[in-house]
């Protein structure tokens, strides 16, 4: 999906229906700022959204989700490549969460060595310590990039309201969590509870 086309549609058709971005935004009952985002392209409605956000404009989801009015003609070849952007989204974040269980993996496998090496075996208090910094650093980095392509990976839904977004980094990484659960802030309903990870926005 192109999100700064579909900003700009959001735009263009908020404006022909003679609303202020604060006037949108009260009737989706959601901040201007979330409104702002969106045109900017820096953000895509959640889910729950998507039907109000639409019925509003007067615009279908799969006009949304191209980014312009669709022709009848051309409504169910749109149709069609959206739900195979979507897929492929899904692929795509799939590939995101099995590489990010890659990295963690070898990063132990590449840190573990080095600090059984540094307290095993008789050396230098200098050695010891560059590979004690080494392993450490390997683990830092290696953490560092599985979160990373993790968070970026899909997105996580709100139980209470069923918004998907993508958490700050911030929150994500101080949020408890299990294998496909994490404990965050709903940006939408303000819920702060356990959301399930999901491979599409």
């Amino acid at each position: 999906m192109n999100q700064i086309a579909i900003g700009e549609f959001i735009a263009k058709e908020r404006k022909r229906k003679g609303y202020t971005q604060k006037q949108l935004s009260e009737k989706l009952e959601i901040s201007d700022k979330t409104i702002s985002k969106w045109e900017r392209g820096n953000g895509f409605p959640e889910v729950s959204l998507l039907l109000p956000l639409c019925r509003e404009l007067d615009i279908t989801v799969n006009e949304l989700l191209v980014g312009e009015r669709v022709s009848e003609e051309d409504y169910r070849r749109k149709a069609e490549e959206n739900m195979v952007n979507l897929v492929k989204e899904a692929q795509e974040s799939k590939k995101k969460i099995i590489l990010s269980a890659m990295v963690a993996a070898l990063t132990m496998i590449a840190a573990v060595p080095l600090f059984v090496i540094a307290g095993a075996f008789l050396m230098e208090d200098w050695l010891r310590v560059l590979l004690i910094g080494i392993g450490s650093v390997v683990i830092i980095l290696g953490i560092a990039i599985a979160c990373v392509l993790d968070r970026e990976a899909g997105a996580f839904e709100c139980p209470s309201c069923k918004t998907r977004f993508v958490p700050e980094m911030g929150d994500y990484l101080m949020g408890p969590h299990t294998i496909a659960k994490r404990k965050l802030k709903c940006p939408h309903c303000g819920a702060h509870q356990y959301c399930k990870k999901v491979l599409t926005k």
